[in-house]
């Protein structure tokens, strides 16, 4: 009687646990996005140039890394929003593409999207009762794929291949959105700072790839 009780309690503090690192994340992630946008603004309105690919690599890794040693602690929190703010800044050279080629409607209809693959993953992620962790023997093999496949592209500048890679992209990343989401349900991920990041590149990884399909498929 006495084990039952001690497994009960057991199994009632990890749901709570969970819960909690469920809620944290998508707290988190709800400001970051949203401080995302803010940068997105500002540097739209103040037309800043694009980062050269040195620039976009060192802070993209960089940050990432800084957010992930002090995932543990306060500084991880800063980290988070410097490393969300530096893609907020970097694709807003991006939207200004679009808007000044008249096509703010693929902006829109991305957002849409992303929007939309977000929640169907993460409301899967929620019901299914598969485990989704073994997705990661064959999101490795994606990403090897795709790496591959950007640097052969950046000699190739294929349009065909483009959208193979943006394709793939949007596959991988909502794979990231299931595993990621499931994980946390599941005791698998308790840090909500890893979390966030992890879903906030998805999501990132997602509206880029789909501004970049619909951009190809809009362009006349």
């Amino acid at each position: 009687m006495s084990n039952l009780i001690v497994a009960k309690t057991s199994a009632q503090k990890s749901i709570i646990k969970n819960n909690k690192v469920l809620r944290n994340t998508y707290a988190l992630l709800s400001m970051t996005l949203l401080w995302s946008a803010i940068v997105a603004s500002i540097s739209m309105w103040m037309n800043l140039p694009r980062p050269g690919i040195i620039i976009m690599l060192v802070g993209f890794y960089g940050l990432l890394f800084l957010t992930e040693k002090n995932r543990n602690n306060s500084l991880g929190i800063v980290f988070t929003f410097l490393f969300t703010g530096f893609l907020g800044y970097t694709i807003a050279p991006i939207l200004n593409f679009y808007v000044g080629l008249g096509m703010s409607d693929v902006i829109v209809t991305s957002l849409s999207g992303t929007a939309f693959s977000l929640i169907a993953a993460s409301a899967y992620a929620f019901k299914t009762k598969r485990d989704l962790s073994k997705l990661g023997c064959l999101m490795f093999s994606l990403f090897c794929v795709l790496l591959l496949g950007v640097i052969a592209n950046i000699f190739m500048h294929s349009t065909a291949m483009h959208l193979v890679i943006s394709s793939l992209f949007i596959v991988f990343s909502t794979m990231s959105i299931l595993v990621t989401t499931q994980g946390i349900v599941r005791g698998g991920e308790t840090n909500y700072i890893s979390a966030t990041v992890a879903l906030y590149v998805s999501i990132y990884n997602i509206f880029i790839s789909l501004l970049s399909i619909l951009g190809i498929m809009n362009n006349d």
